[in-house]
């Protein structure tokens, strides 16, 4: 008997550029676990296709006419609609920290490889979030130009336990749960309880956020 497939995780393209939208349609739609419901060429023209088609995961540029993929971004998460994942040609640190602030699950560069570029849309899709290396470079390097920000007291921490403390420390230096597992001598399913209530403590959505406070906070230091 022929087992029936799951539904496919479905995807919105999002880009002022047509070209563009085409490469990534054809990446992306060559996997028969993925499928491109539709296409936008503005940000206003994105938040309405989200509303309405609900995708798994909206594919977003950040520059483009009429609202830019930031506000994008954040109308789309406020929504609950879909996960959001950030590309863009241009590889600024205010434009990384902006989309991320704004709730988007991932941000990757134009660049990127097409088999990295699937894996992170799979990896968003199921709840993961994803940062292209050479943007969390940039966002490093502003931290140690400017240091932790003053909007951002470090007594928001104090509701975690040292372990977690020392958890968060290792997501905000890159280590995934296995590597932190590895670090602390502990099993991978302890590490993961340990990042799911340091998620709920601080009431954040995702690693990524947990990442970018624990640098705003001082946490963790750059190069330090």
């Amino acid at each position: 008997m022929s087992t029936v497939p799951a539904d496919p995780l479905t995807v919105l393209l999002v880009d002022d550029q047509q070209l563009m939208r085409v490469g990534l349609r054809m990446v992306l739609d060559s996997h028969e676990d993925i499928s491109v419901v539709a296409e936008a060429g503005d940000g206003a023209a994105a938040v309405q296709q989200a509303l309405r088609l609900r995708p798994a995961v909206v594919l977003m540029d950040v520059r483009m006419p009429i609202l830019d993929g930031v506000d994008a971004t954040r109308q789309i998460v406020e929504a609950g609609c879909s996960k959001v994942l950030v590309m863009t040609t241009f590889d600024l640190d205010e434009y990384a920290l902006a989309a991320l602030r704004a709730g988007a699950s991932g941000f990757l560069l134009k660049d990127t490889p097409p088999e990295q570029l699937v894996a992170a849309v799979r990896s968003v899709a199921s709840g993961d979030s994803v940062v292209s290396p050479s943007v969390t470079r940039r966002l490093l390097d502003r931290f140690i130009a400017t240091g932790p920000d003053d909007a951002v007291d470090s007594r928001a921490l104090e509701v975690l336990t040292a372990r977690e403390r020392e958890v968060l420390g290792h997501m905000a230096r890159g280590l995934s749960n296995t590597e932190i597992a590895t670090v602390l001598f502990l099993s991978e399913a302890t590490i993961k309880t340990h990042v799911g209530k340091v998620l709920a403590k601080l009431r954040l959505r995702d690693r990524v956020q947990a990442v970018v406070l624990a640098y705003e906070t001082g946490l963790v230091r750059p190069r330090s």
